[in-house]
Formats: structure tokens, sequence, C-alpha cells
């Protein structure tokens, strides 16, 4: 059969069954959740990941699992790039697609790994929005400021904000904090990151304060039923939710118009960046934010070389 020929037999087969059987698929999710204790935020995105390259090699006819070719996901990767897809997300469905596709040859769907020597576009290292640290300071006073009105939910707000610029932690995490998860005495906090690890972040003095001011006078007031030992809660009593977060960064930092519009993770950026620029180093930033690399905690030295970049081409004659 000539290539012409086999092309046309793969196009006028390709309106059958999935290209990825829905037991497959549940397959793998239990695989991603269960024994590679992936977030569901995370499986989410593999399994749509897995789904889109299911439907486009479908779509040029590919009817079997076990017929994917380098060729094919190459072709595939290629048609996301002529698309306007960012190099991330050509790389995040190229890592899905070889997590799957590696896992499938392990377990015995397919007789060998088609992806093995599949490329991907590196993502570019965009540097994190950072607040300066006065812009930092005069966000803590804003919400200390509408704390003084004794409502429960400015009191949870301050402590907050406080406890995720002191201790760099992710939102996902500070929405997970029970009560117990606190030692305000230490001024640490217990924190399950990403893939269940456990560590302990400190936190100082502001952040100690608007923590006791919480426990004490805001968070009794909102306790039911269904609060069970969550650290922050709701207006009705339910653990706060990550959303409910980002829209309090977002409504305070409106009032400081100088400053960029950043979410949670802005803080994080800025505690990590801050942190450097007193003098820690990276190892002990490394394992405070809880990256398993240290290469991702690099791109903070990034951040402070380029603003020592711009304070220099601006102050110096021979800039």
């Amino acid at each position: 059969m000539d290539q012409d020929a086999g092309q046309s037999t793969r196009k006028a087969a390709g309106d059958g069954e999935p290209l990825v059987p829905e037991d497959v698929l549940a397959a793998f999710r239990r695989h991603l959740g269960a024994e590679r204790n992936r977030s569901e935020h995370t499986v989410r995105a593999y399994l749509g990941d897995i789904t889109a390259m299911s439907r486009s090699l479908r779509d040029a006819g590919v009817v079997d699992l076990a017929d994917i070719t380098l060729a094919d996901l190459r072709t595939w990767l290629g048609s996301l790039s002529e698309e306007g897809a960012a190099s991330s997300t050509i790389a995040r469905r190229s890592a899905a697609v070889r997590t799957f596709l590696r896992w499938a040859t392990q377990t015995g769907h397919i007789p060998s790994d088609p992806s093995l020597r599949l490329g991907a576009p590196r993502k570019g290292r965009h540097l994190p929005g950072v607040l300066k640290k006065g812009e930092a300071a005069d966000l803590m006073e804003l919400a200390a400021v509408a704390a003084d009105d004794d409502d429960p939910v400015h009191l949870r707000n301050r402590a907050v904000l406080e406890l995720l610029y002191a201790s760099g932690m992710r939102v996902g995490e500070l929405t997970g904090l029970d009560v117990d998860d606190l030692d305000l005495p230490g001024h640490v906090a217990r924190v399950l990151g990403k893939g269940a690890k456990e560590r302990t972040v400190p936190f100082g003095a502001p952040a100690a304060e608007a923590l006791h001011a919480w426990l004490a006078h805001g968070r009794p007031r909102l306790v039911t039923v269904e609060s069970g030992p969550a650290l922050f809660l709701g207006r009705r009593g339910r653990r706060v939710d990550q959303r409910q977060v980002r829209t309090v960064v977002h409504d305070l930092l409106a009032h400081l118009p100088e400053a960029a519009d950043l979410g949670p993770h802005g803080l994080r950026h800025s505690a990590a960046t801050h942190l450097l620029e007193g003098g820690a180093d990276l190892r002990t930033v490394q394992e405070m934010l809880g990256h398993a690399s240290l290469a991702t905690t690099q791109i903070y030295t990034h951040v402070s070389v380029d603003r020592l970049r711009a304070a220099y081409r601006q102050a110096h004659p021979r800039a």
C-alpha cells in the first residue's frame, strides 16, 4: 500500500470508537490521583490534554491507541503552535501526553511508548509580578485599618493577608489550614503542600498578632456546626475558599493605584523576593516555599537582579 492510500485508510477509519477508551482514561485518572498523588486541578488538566490529543489524532485518522506514532505527536504539537498556543501550554500538553503514554506502556495498554523522543518548547521564565516593600507595608496597613471596625470578616482578611505575605504559602495551602496547624507562640504553621508534602513555615509578630485577633474576636462569631477545624471561615461559617481570598487581595490592592494588581500568588512572589533581597539564602527560601527544585526558586534572584538593573539605569550617570 502506498503512503497516500495508507493515509486515506487512516482517515476513513477515524470515525469509530474514541482513540482513548473511557475505561483507560478512568484508570489513568485513578493512577494520577491514588498513585501519583496529583491534585484534582492537575488531574483535570492532564485529562483535558489527553482528550484534546485523542480528538485531534482521531480526526487525523488514527484509529487505535497503539497506532500513535512519534510523527503523529509532533504533528499535533506543531498544529498547536500554528494555532497560536503559548509555549507553556504546548509544554504542559507534551508533558501530560508523555506521562499518559508511559503509563499506558507500563500497564500493557500499548506495546511501546511513541513519546520517548518527543520534545517540547521550553517554557519562558517570566518574571513574576511583585510588590515593593513599601507597597506591601501599605497593603498590610490598609487591612489593619479595615479591621478596626471589628467586623469578623475584616479581622479574617487582615490575618489572611499577613499570613500570606509573612509565610509565602500558596493560597490553596492557606485555605486548607486548620486551627491546630498553627503554633502561635512559636510563630510557625504546619502546611500541607503539593504532593501532600508537609512542611513548617515561619511567620512574624505582625502576622501572629493578626491571627490572635482573628481567633479571639473573629472566628468565634462566624463558627457554625459546618466549620469543623477550618482556620479561616466565610460569613456563613464554612471554610473560606480560594476565590474569596483572591477577591480580598484584589479589592485591597485596588486602593493602592501605584501597586501592581496581584492576587495571592503575587504576595507569595513578593515574600520570596523580599527575603532574598534581605539576605536569605536560596535553599532557605526553597524550603519555606516548598519548591521541589532549587531552579524554581532561582527565578526570584532574576527579579532582584532585574530591579537592580532598573535602578542602575535610572540612577547612574554612565548607565
